[in-house]
């Protein structure tokens, strides 16, 4: 059975973040998922380059993607894409936005790439072997102390999950140095990996928002855990927290404190 290598999947994001470099800032035909939730063309040309190619080469995988639903396949082994995490930034014109491609086998994600195509910023990872930005090794931040923290979250698209999400935020942003709400889960987790920012949370995600990223914090050295501090985050509801580990324990400490007095 043929399965990808790394250099794949960094080849298939790059190709995908071509798509979205040539559309970014131009006019766009956007439709509507639900009242707030946005598609663009460029999500579904980037979706649709991508499932080509894979199928092409690897006929017999499934294949979960963010637009166009699961494929399935008769390998055990699974390809997990989001053509553009980021879609309102990318259609509003705010340069924050990225393609996110992992690969699984027997549902254990073993690679993961995170594209940032205006950057030229690319984030990958493999099990076991490290994870590296533009080939360089990555690590996260060493910062232990909340107050000194740049931490970062998102918000839902579902009303319900999103007004959940606002109580772990006023509680954060009065904890940390600061909060961001940057709007792409898969770069959030990757500027976790790498330091940028220190740490992260957000609550019931999908699995390609978090796939890739996911493995490219751990293999960072992140911690990343569920919203409850269990090691697998990679089944529903998808809530993920990531940081350094005596932070992680910090900031999971805060949110369940916050639950405790709600």
């Amino acid at each position: 059975m043929q399965q990808p290598t790394l250099f794949d999947l960094i080849d298939l994001a790059r190709a995908s973040g071509e798509i979205l470099r040539a559309g970014y800032g131009q006019d766009h035909q956007v439709h509507y998922k639900g009242l707030i939730d946005l598609v663009t063309e460029v999500d579904r040309n980037s979706e649709n380059m991508l499932l080509e190619r894979i199928r092409a080469r690897f006929p017999q995988d499934a294949i979960i993607t963010e637009e166009s639903g699961r494929f399935e396949g008769e390998t055990g082994c699974s390809w997990i894409i989001d053509p553009l995490d980021g879609t309102v930034n990318f259609a509003h014109g705010v340069p924050i936005f990225a393609v996110s491609i992992a690969y699984s086998v027997n549902r254990e994600v073993r690679m993961g790439v995170v594209y940032d195509p205006l950057r030229d910023e690319c984030f990958s990872a493999e099990r076991g072997k490290g994870a590296w930005l533009n080939g360089l090794p990555i690590s996260p931040s060493v910062e232990t102390n909340l107050q000194k923290a740049l931490l970062v979250t998102g918000f839902s698209y579902d009303p319900a999950i999103r007004d959940r999400n606002l109580p772990y935020f006023v509680q954060l942003v009065k904890k940390a140095q600061a909060v961001r709400r940057m709007g792409s889960a898969a770069l959030d987790l990757s500027y976790v990996a790498c330091g940028r920012l220190d740490g992260y949370w957000e609550m019931q995600l999908k699995s390609w928002d978090i796939a890739a990223a996911g493995l490219i914090a751990q293999e960072s050295g992140a911690l990343v855990t569920d919203m409850d501090g269990n090691p697998d985050f990679m089944r529903p509801p998808y809530g993920a927290v990531a940081a350094n580990a005596a932070l992680h324990a910090a900031l999971l400490a805060e949110l369940k404190n916050v639950e405790d007095n709600e």
